[in-house]
Order: C-alpha cells, then structure tokens, then sequence
C-alpha cells in the first residue's frame, strides 16, 4: 500500500502529462516549460521552482511533468529544429516551431499567461499541444 503524499495545502499533487502534435520534421529537439508564474512565461528563465523538460523531437511528443502540486499552471514548447537550445527568430518573427498550453493565440509575440494558464488539482492533467510554425 502506497500512501499518498499531500502538499502544504492538503491535496494531493496532480500529473501534469502533454501530448505535442504536428512537427513539422523530427530533427532536433522539443524543449518544454511549466511554470505558476505569470512573470516567467513563456520561457521560465526566472522562475527557479519551474519544470523543464528536453525530450528528442519525434511526429507526436510525449511530455510527463510529473506530479505537482495544486495550482494555476502554463506550459510553452519549442520545437529546437537545430539543438542549439534557444528559439531562433528572424527580425523577430520565429523560425522554429513553438506552442502553448489552451492553444493559446500568438498576436504580435507570445500570448499572456492568464491565456495559457489551466488549473491543476485532483485528476491526471493531460494537454495537448499544437506545434505552429511561420517561417
């Protein structure tokens, strides 16, 4: 018998799993953050307690966050085409692929986290994940 951990909140923590469809090609490498703070989307640079995530690009990805604890999350994806671990861009405009958790609209740079964001709590999270290109 396993007991379950539970968060400072009481709940227990939630698997947070994403499927990443429509690469365009499974060169390289897909990188992936999930993060609670507004101010560190979308790429978690400046949110320490964020999950990252590097997993081989493939046609469909798979991406297993783990369990976390209860809470609003926002999850963004690169598709890293030439494994230099950044989103290459030109005058701005990306080159490689990129995505975000509810689809989220991208207008005139990435979308807002309020627009991202999805709760977490109780029942396995699974996204899913629409890889866009541009260029």
């Amino acid at each position: 018998m396993t007991a379950a951990v539970l968060t400072a909140t009481g709940v227990p923590p939630t698997l947070v799993q994403v499927t990443v469809t429509e690469l365009r090609s499974d060169k390289g490498q897909v990188l992936a953050c999930l993060t609670t703070r507004a101010d560190a989307f979308p790429d978690c640079d400046k949110d320490p307690l964020a999950r990252k995530l590097t997993v081989p690009a493939a046609a469909e990805v798979h991406l297993d966050f783990g369990a976390v604890p209860a809470g609003r999350y926002a999850v963004s994806v690169i598709h890293d085409e030439n494994g230099n671990g950044k989103l290459d861009t030109r005058l701005g405009i990306p080159r490689e692929g990129y995505g975000f958790s509810r689809d989220a609209a991208v207008r005139m740079g990435p979308p807002k986290f309020e627009h991202a964001a999805v709760d977490v709590a109780g029942e396995t999270v699974r996204l899913a994940i629409r890889m866009r290109y541009l260029l």
